[in-house]
């Protein structure tokens, strides 16, 4: 029987009335809850809005039909996450990559449950019907098919996972339980305990004066059976209490040992201690562990030493975890951040949607739990694998290092672009021509350093940017904060409704403003989900905008794991487009005014469908034609429906989907022009490329938006045209490195199964099979053309290094050149002001000798002349006849 035929109506989801009192013969009340439940009008409208594709119809209608070549969203979802688990029975992958794989579909399938499967809940309580508008599914119907596909997965993971545990201990990794362990690992393990882990322990009886806890979200408890002792035992025990009454110490300590419990106990609950470490090493070759819930099954008698213990088990719940932050702020709430920080305090009181355990609850803790979270027994499952499984990504650190070698992938560090001078400033490179890397083979450091550079240059005016998801330890979030703090002008859209990012984007939004930068957030209606950067600085010419646009998020972590592209360019046509955008975006305007960029809500979608048009008509007209795209999922019904219309005419299309595709290729008369094929490996595909027309000829488009209606409808998104002729044969090349690939690709059949891993693998003419995987490939591709790049640097160096040297002799020589002739300068000057001032006191003395000639001759001229008359008989006689100077020589010279 399906598990759409076994609901019954009184399997209803339970709504929990806020507040409301337990009913008299319920003897514990029911854990404090926050319904979620929708109120009709606004509220049903904001359920429907935040379910991706949901479709209203008539009230009292249960479904409608579907095409054929249309599957259910959560289905499709649920066969991506298996191909998750699929790596880790691959037995090509390394043996604690295969561990972590699971621990990925672990962690997978619990956001599943509390976005998707909390969000169907809200959807199943409102009073109109609504269906899937690809399945015809109402969301009471998808929930039931949920949890039935979910109850075949679990048993595929148990085996996956007993298989690595088996085989890692094969190599000395043994994660042990109680029943494993050694008498004197058992000894270690219990004088741990006694000292690192009891006094942290907070364990809780139930019964009326010990009511029912909240149990946290994803939080691990031991749950333990408790039963009333013998009717021997407690009289005996009774007994030592009076004893002790009226006798001394010796009768006190018999009290002590005979504690009495309360007589309407059953169970008992036991927190695991956040303080304490979750993974505890044992004593004994190689690695040896065991879980701190199990070692807390060990001592649950010492804990609840006054009752009986029956049993033990481990329990987690998981909770709708679907907020809706588009509702209305309250009148105190001045800062939208206020507000996102007092809707996050929902999140952890929101309704169960599942009870795990890893071995079957009996029959009165099963009921127990399941009464007091409200939730029925199809929504229970049991599984022996660890509940939590995030203590998989600690085990390699624990290794020597050749022993974590031979078990995990061999580490590669995302290069320095081959593009990209490292000895020139990033910054003077894209002005000269558009970049395009490639992450994470490439690194993510090049724009940091980029951004770096616009912090302290002295012509950078402005830095805009739009921010989704940050990384907790983020180097480009420090030097946004650098050039704020040095005076540019940084403007920061903070998303603040990134899922699970609220609160570390809420802490980064305080950094920024405490630096000086202006903080926006995103619109009230739409999730800006652009990746969009634009630099502003001045030049001889005028303002010049640097643009940067990405397909993923300025996340330096999800960089180094996700295959993405992150456009660079200076060209005005952008630069232009982007002040533009980032005007909306203060504005809160979804606007189509723009000449290059194509955005979200307003433009992606139709320029896709006329560009589907357009290969439509070549294909009529007997013209090459075909489509492209690569992209996360496909939900989209419109796309959908236009992608069938040119499948039906003739348009060869491939869809490269990772995650969701709610289209089912290969269906005659609908879908038999359609391929969809996926890569689920090592690193996360996530960049969206959309191509129109054949290979030789293809447009591309490069953007942050899935084929979603969410993207497309409710978000800001980005898409922009390559241009440039080089950058599109790079990314030409790329794809076809992807879709070569026959270690990873799989295909989606008609039948809604995937090909098998390896499928497309061929055996050369020795008859070995030989896998291509196009992650590695592109790894090693990225490292290759760095070392080509550094040797054509290295070449090119030394005549460089000999023609830097000659420059740099050259200009030494017309630099001492230049001090000797600014000394010879400055020598000359200083002469000519001696030479000046000299010939300045010679004319001075020449002046006074003459001044003081003139003045002795007036004063001698008389008594002179009387001598000379005197005389001049006898010199008449004795010399020429001479002037009277001369004479007046003569007479005191005798010459």
């Amino acid at each position: 029987m399906s598990a759409a035929k076994s609901a019954k109506p009184q399997d209803k989801p339970v709504k929990h009335e806020k507040g409301s009192k337990p009913a008299k013969h319920d003897k514990h009340p029911k854990e404090p809850v926050e319904t979620h439940e929708a109120k009709r009008s606004g509220d049903e409208r904001r359920a429907k809005q935040r379910f991706d594709g949901a479709d209203e119809v008539a009230q009292g209608a249960s479904s409608v039909a579907a095409p054929a070549y249309l599957q259910n969203r959560e289905l499709s979802w649920l066969s991506f996450n298996e191909r998750v688990l699929d790596q880790g029975a691959d037995e090509t992958v390394p043996l604690l990559e295969r561990l972590n794989f699971i621990s990925i579909f672990w962690s997978n399938l619990r956001e599943f449950f509390m976005v998707r499967v909390g969000s169907l809940t809200d959807l199943s309580l409102v009073k109109k019907s609504i269906v899937d508008s690809k399945s015809g599914m109402t969301p009471a119907q998808q929930l039931d098919a949920i949890y039935a596909r979910c109850r075949e997965l679990y048993p595929v993971q148990e085996r996956t996972f007993q298989t690595v545990r088996r085989q890692l201990a094969e190599q000395g990794i043994r994660h042990l339980m109680p029943d494993d362990l050694a008498p004197d690992q058992r000894e270690y393990l219990h004088l741990h305990l006694q000292r690192n882990v009891m006094p942290f322990l907070s364990p809780q009886i139930i019964n009326s004066r010990h009511p029912f806890p909240h149990l946290e979200n994803s939080a691990l408890y031991v749950v333990v059976g408790l039963g009333v002792e013998a009717e021997e035992s407690r009289k005996a025990r009774a007994q030592a209490v009076k004893d002790a009454k009226k006798g001394g110490k010796q009768a006190k300590g018999k009290a002590d040992r005979a504690n009495l419990g309360a007589e309407d106990v059953s169970i008992g609950l036991l927190p695991l201690p956040r303080q304490c470490e979750r993974l505890i090493a044992l004593p004994g070759d190689g690695l040896q562990f065991v879980l701190l819930e199990h070692a807390l099954e060990t001592i649950a008698g010492e804990v609840f030493s006054m009752y009986e213990v029956k049993e033990t088990n481990v329990v987690c719940v998981t909770r709708n975890a679907d907020l809706d932050a588009t509702e209305a702020p309250d009148e105190d709430d001045d800062d939208y951040r206020e507000h996102m920080k007092r809707i996050l305090k929902k999140r952890a009181r929101l309704a169960p949607v599942r009870l795990e355990s890893e071995r079957p609850l009996s029959s009165t803790a099963g009921k127990m739990l399941l009464k007091r979270l409200g939730l029925k027994s199809h929504q229970a499952y049991v599984t022996s694998v660890p509940l939590d499984l995030s203590y998989t990504w600690q085990l390699a650190s624990r290794l020597p290092e050749k022993r974590r070698a031979a078990l995990t992938d061999t580490p590669f560090a995302p290069q320095w672009p081959s593009c990209l001078d490292r000895s020139r400033p990033v910054m003077d490179q894209v002005c000269e021509r558009d970049v395009l890397l490639s992450y994470p083979y490439e690194t993510f450091d090049a724009f940091v350093q980029l951004l770096r550079e616009a912090a302290t240059d002295p012509t950078v005016i402005s830095i805009k940017i739009t921010l989704y998801r940050l990384a907790r330890q983020s180097h480009l979030a420090e030097a946004l904060i650098a050039a704020a703090e040095n005076g540019k002008e940084v403007t920061a859209l903070f998303e603040l409704r990134a899922r699970f990012d609220e609160t570390n984007n809420i802490e980064w939004s305080q950094r920024f403003e405490q630096a000086g930068c202006n903080v926006i957030y995103g619109f009230r209606d739409f999730k800006v989900h652009s990746k969009i950067c634009c630099i502003t600085r001045t030049t001889e010419s005028g303002l010049q905008h640097i643009t940067q646009l990405g397909t993923g998020n300025y996340n330096e972590k999800t960089a180094g794991l996700y295959t993405d592209l992150s456009f660079i360019t200076a060209d005005a046509a952008f630069g232009r487009d982007a002040v533009e955008f980032f005007r909306n975006m203060q504005l809160e305007n979804t606007s189509d005014n723009y000449d290059v960029l194509s955005v979200a809500p307003l433009q992606i979608k139709p320029m896709i469908l006329r560009r589907i048009d357009q290969q439509i008509a070549l294909a009529g007209a007997g013209e090459p034609c075909g489509l492209f795209f690569k992209t996360n999922s496909i939900t989209d019904i419109d796309v959908i429906e236009k992608l069938v219309q040119a499948s039906q005419a003739g348009v060869p299309t491939t869809l490269f989907v990772r995650g969701i595709s709610c289209i089912v290729p290969g269906l005659a008369g609908y879908t038999h022009n359609i391929r969809v094929v996926s890569i689920v490996g090592r690193l996360l595909e996530h960049s969206r490329i959309y191509g129109f027309g054949p290979r030789d000829s293809m447009k591309l488009f490069l953007s942050s938006a899935d084929l979603m209606t969410r993207n497309m409808d409710k978000r800001i998104e980005i898409a922009w045209p390559v241009r440039d002729a080089e950058l599109r044969e790079r990314i030409l090349g790329y794809l076809d490195i992807c879709l070569s690939d026959t270690a990873k690709l799989r295909e989606l059949l008609p039948d809604r199964s995937y090909t098998a891993l390896g499928s497309f693998a061929h055996q050369d003419e020795n008859g070995v099979t030989s896998l291509f995987e196009s992650q590695e490939y592109l790894i090693r591709q990225a490292q290759e053309a760095r070392l080509e790049a550094a040797e054509q640097e290295a070449a090119g160096r030394e005549p460089a290094r000999r023609r830097a040297a000659d420059f740099d002799a050259a200009a030494e020589t017309r630099r001492a050149q230049a001090e000797i002739r600014e000394v010879l300068e400055r020598a000359y000057a200083d002469t000519r002001s001696a030479l000046a001032e000299a010939e300045g006191k010679m004319n001075d003395t020449v002046d006074r000798t003459a001044e003081q000639t003139a003045q002795i001759a007036r004063e001698t001229e008389e008594p002179v002349r009387a001598i000379v008359l005197s005389s001049e008989p006898i010199a008449a006689s004795c010399e020429p006849k001479r002037g009277f100077f001369a004479r007046l020589k003569y007479l005191f010279t005798g010459k």
